[in-house]
């Protein structure tokens, strides 16, 4: 599989990274892309990301050797119509949509199964759209791949290759594997996360103290809330099926939950916690996962002027760039009220080290 030119359809968070990544490693790429927003395409040009801004997903995409469709999940399986009679021979296909039984039967029906693997990087933010993208996105990422069932297996293996050259990791699975293990790992999470959201705005008082005092642990929890709602959306009418079959499982598990704690079943509660923590500490920390790891420590912040400017200035000294920075008031350590986070690990772990050099108590999890 030899690559020389690379279509985008869709330059949003995940196919602005990918986009990026490739530029990165295989610079001699030729990259060209299309989408809607013509002021980020331009923007994309200007910053060396993209080599061709397309008016349309046209003609010009009849050079590119490989094309991704990285627009919205239902969005993406229209714009395999309107390619299809425009491939060049030895094209290949993707997407990077959450979900794949939808697309991989609109592939079916198009009569392309010898052309498309289905993608999906597990990464991401709550952050949205190209201004968000960044190089190192899918970095130890798992990289789903979910081959249409006529590719060659030579084309699966330099696929998977060059996915792993962009320092993913790539996974190939059955389309119907990934959208289960999606829907449990992924979009129930975020299920709960929004419906955590809705449970304290409801039940909130009028002076709103449970927003005032939402900090820390819950914001971090129901972080991925802030995500886009119509992509999810999509995401929850194209693999509904999966999400329910989830879903009803975990309300079974509610439901046990209550009527331990109505029976004030100690042992009970405690097997239930103690169950969680044990499998939650075997998951391996190697790779981040489709929720998007946070590098953030909190650390101890002596209540006075200039605090914060003088540990930003300890980290700009030493190169360190911050991604975020702010005071918590609801103190779940018993003095950390400062929540430091960073854009990657290297740097968060060269941070603590560095302040703990200047004596700063730090809290890592």
């Amino acid at each position: 599989m030899r690559i020389k030119t690379i279509g985008f359809i869709g330059l949003g968070l995940i196919g602005g990274s990918i986009a990026k990544a490739i530029k990165q490693y295989h610079p001699d790429i030729r990259i060209l892309a299309y989408m809607r927003s013509r002021d980020t395409l331009e923007q994309a040009v200007r910053e060396g990301t993209v080599d061709q801004a397309c008016q349309a997903a046209g003609a010009e995409f009849s050079a590119c050797d490989l094309i991704y469709l990285c627009a919205p999940v239902a969005t993406n399986a229209r714009y395999l119509e309107a390619l299809k009679d425009l491939l060049a021979p030895s094209c290949l296909l993707t997407d990077v949509g959450s979900t794949k039984t939808d697309i991989h039967e609109k592939v079916r029906a198009l009569g392309l199964t010898g052309r498309f693997i289905g993608g999906h990087p597990m990464a991401g933010s709550e952050k949205t759209g190209y201004e968000n993208a960044k190089p190192h996105l899918i970095e130890n990422a798992y990289y789903m791949l979910t081959p249409g069932e006529d590719v060659p297996e030579e084309t699966v293996k330099a696929f998977t290759a060059f996915t792993a050259s962009l320092k993913a990791i790539p996974m190939v699975v059955d389309y119907r594997q990934h959208d289960f293990i999606t829907a449990c790992v992924s979009h129930l999470p975020h299920l709960i996360a929004s419906s955590l959201v809705g449970l304290v705005r409801d039940l909130d008082s009028q002076e709103e103290l449970m927003k005032q005092i939402a900090a820390g642990g819950f914001k971090d929890i129901t972080r991925i809330a802030s995500s886009s709602p119509e992509m999810w959306e999509q995401i929850c009418l194209t693999n509904s099926a999966n999400i329910l079959k989830a879903l009803e499982h975990y309300q079974g598990q509610l439901e046990e939950l209550r009527q331990e704690l109505l029976k004030k079943d100690a042992g009970g509660i405690h097997s239930f916690f103690a169950a969680a923590r044990d499998y939650r500490n075997s998951i391996p920390d190697t790779s981040s996962g489709p929720l998007g790891k946070v590098y953030a420590f909190y650390c101890d912040m002596v209540d006075e002027a200039g605090g914060i400017a003088t540990l930003a200035t300890i980290l700009a000294s030493g190169g360190i760039s911050l991604r975020n920075i702010g005071i918590i008031h609801n103190r779940e350590f018993e003095e950390a009220v400062l929540r430091v986070e960073f854009y990657d690990e290297e740097a968060c772990q060269k941070a603590a080290a560095l302040l703990r050099k200047y004596r700063y108590t730090i809290y890592e999890r």
